[in-house]
């Protein structure tokens, strides 16, 4: 594989200024891409993400819109129309994720779940699609979670929505065919510096096959593999858990 092999390529990371967004947009950078790091609250964050991934050479910028939002969706892409001309990859990776029982799940929690987690990685692709086909190639990674393949009592309206962004991911993967391929990456539990001292994580854990829990480098690491290889990859879930969902 040559040593930038995304040199030359326009990429999208929504939600790119934190956590496992981050990751993925420094290490697609690594790779050779400029960066479109969106962000909704996390302004501080994204801009510095976008400054770390601009020392590497390549450019970057930081976006705001709210992907629940089409119209500012819309907007976002009318920038990166304007500023970068062209899009070959997306990762949609912005969510929500909190636990709720479920007699207490109410309307606006729904609205600001499946708004997120799915509503927004549609919105966002019918946008880098119509850029991506004048190309007439380009790539779509959906972020989804093993809650969409797993029932999750606590997070059910979370579960639901990562189960549509799977089901989407396979939708748009044939209408989109055979220029723009769509798959999707469904990290397990992954931990983060010092939550592994939590005892409730470290139960998690222990549940896991390996016995460990998953890093951001791992999913961005998988979501570079799509981005770089699989040309015969399409409408594909890459799980990501350590094998916690093995049955």
């Amino acid at each position: 594989m040559p040593e930038k092999p995304l040199q030359g390529n326009v990429t999208l990371v929504t939600g790119g200024g934190k956590r496992i967004g981050r990751t993925i947009a420094l290490t697609l950078a690594r790779a050779g891409t400029d960066v479109i790091v969106n962000y909704n609250h996390s302004r501080d964050a994204a801009q510095a993400t976008a400054s770390e991934i601009a020392a590497l050479g390549v450019r970057a910028v930081a976006l705001r819109a709210d992907v629940s939002r089409p119209k500012q969706v819309a907007a976002m892409f009318r920038v990166i129309e304007k500023r970068f001309g062209r899009l070959d990859l997306l990762v949609n990776n912005a969510g929500v994720f909190f636990a709720r029982a479920w007699d207490e799940i109410e309307e606006a929690d729904w609205e600001r779940v499946l708004g997120a987690n799915l509503k927004g990685p549609f919105f966002c692709a019918q946008a880098a699609a119509r850029m991506m086909m004048r190309e007439g190639h380009g790539n779509i990674i959906n972020i989804s979670s093993l809650g969409g393949l797993q029932a999750w009592p606590s997070y059910m309206h979370y579960c639901a929505s990562k189960a549509g962004l799977i089901s989407l991911t396979r939708t748009l993967a044939k209408a989109l065919a055979p220029a723009i391929r769509v798959n999707s990456v469904a990290p397990g539990s992954i931990v983060f510096p010092g939550e592994e001292r939590d005892p409730a994580v470290r139960k998690i854990l222990r549940a896991i096959p390996l016995r460990k829990g998953g890093t951001a480098e791992d999913i961005a690491q998988t979501v570079l593999f799509l981005a770089t290889h699989g040309e015969f990859i399409t409408g594909q879930v890459l799980v990501v858990d350590g094998g916690k969902s093995i049955p």
